[in-house]
């Protein structure tokens, strides 16, 4: 018995309407019960997502259901930005194991993550994937990542955050027919396969390099040099145009794997340039480093988010079929990068 998915999209300003439209499309695309569904709500009010967004289980009949507030909705062929959106996308998974989950993260006394089920403890399904969505005012993602390459390594973690809200409180999660504005929803999925690919929309400039000196996310050295003399001549360097993406935004790659003998796309965890400090020579990124990992500076362009994003597609499809492909997009994309 093969899985089956289905999704739909709609634009409309009445979020009540919206999910009356979306779930009798989606009910008619799918044979018998839906398994999972995840919901994107972009452009409503936390006011209606709390009235409308609850009916989605009743509607679809669907078993689990995540989802989310967002800024943008993304389904079949469009991306809808800056518009009211709900985007709705289901499957069918036989012989599959989905536990669905809050989490909340707890800061004072023994801090820590709260709200396992109790489906979790011991030992995990092998070839176990958690697919989460977290409010991020108040779930520091980092750290149960950190736990999970402790505690569980090896499995896989994809997902992303809500968006669209400035102040804590605002964002929205969905969890079947409950809501909440804090935490994280995730979901365990086991007993079907799922592969996961990170498209980071980044090409390295320069040469690898290994960190010499560094603190917490200071760089102060790289291959023995100061870090911002690095950057000062690598900028020097580059060809006019690539000069104009490295002044719009410079990243760093870390090397994921170090045992690799050369790196190409994929191969790096990309994080933002946030500071320099010109007196020490250093610069801060969006992450810890430590001394002795491969670093290569990254510039983003709409050519090599298409061409990073084609190769690892093409490459994941030659290696196995799949069935669907649910998409969590970076805010720094859609028309903030592509034409």
């Amino acid at each position: 018995m093969s899985n089956q998915y289905a999704q739909t999209h709609v634009l409309e300003d009445d979020l009540h309407t919206a999910v009356e439209t979306t779930s009798t499309k989606i009910r008619s695309s799918i044979d018998g019960e839906i398994d999972l569904l995840f919901a994107f709500a972009a452009g409503y009010s936390a006011e209606e997502f709390d009235r409308h967004m609850t009916l989605l289980t009743e509607r679809t009949g669907a078993k689990v259901v995540v989802g989310c507030s967002c800024e943008t909705a993304a389904g079949g062929e469009y991306e809808l930005e800056n518009a009211a959106a709900l985007s709705l996308w289901a499957t069918k998974m036989p012989g599959a194991e989905i536990v669905p989950m809050h989490l909340n993260y707890e800061r004072t006394g023994e801090a820590g993550i709260r709200g396992w089920p109790i489906e979790t403890d011991g030992d995990w399904p092998k070839e176990s994937s958690l697919i989460i969505i977290g409010e991020p005012f108040s779930f520091p993602v980092d750290v149960m990542l950190e736990r999970f390459n402790e505690d569980r390594p090896g499995v896989r973690i994809a997902g992303g955050m809500t968006s669209g809200a400035q102040v804590p409180g605002e964002s929205r999660l969905l969890l079947n027919d409950e809501v909440f504005d804090a935490g994280m929803i995730a979901i365990r999925i086991s007993g079907t396969p799922v592969r996961m690919l990170v498209s980071q929309g980044c090409r390295p400039i320069g040469e690898p390099m290994v960190i010499t000196k560094s603190e917490r996310n200071i760089i102060e050295g790289l291959g023995g040099k100061r870090a911002l003399d690095v950057v000062q001549n690598l900028f020097t360097t580059l060809p006019t145009r690539e000069q104009r993406m490295f002044q719009n935004g410079l990243h760093l790659g870390r090397v994921i794997n170090e045992y690799q003998d050369k790196f190409e796309f994929g191969d790096f965890l990309i994080r933002n340039l946030i500071g320099i400090d010109k007196e020490a020579g250093s610069i801060t990124i969006g992450d810890y480093v430590r001394p002795g990992q491969t670093v290569q500076f990254h510039i983003r362009d709409h050519e090599s988010a298409s061409i990073e994003l084609e190769q690892l597609l093409k490459r994941s499809v030659d290696e196995a079929q799949f069935a669907s492909a649910l998409l969590f997009s970076c805010n720094g994309r859609g028309t903030h990068l592509f034409e």
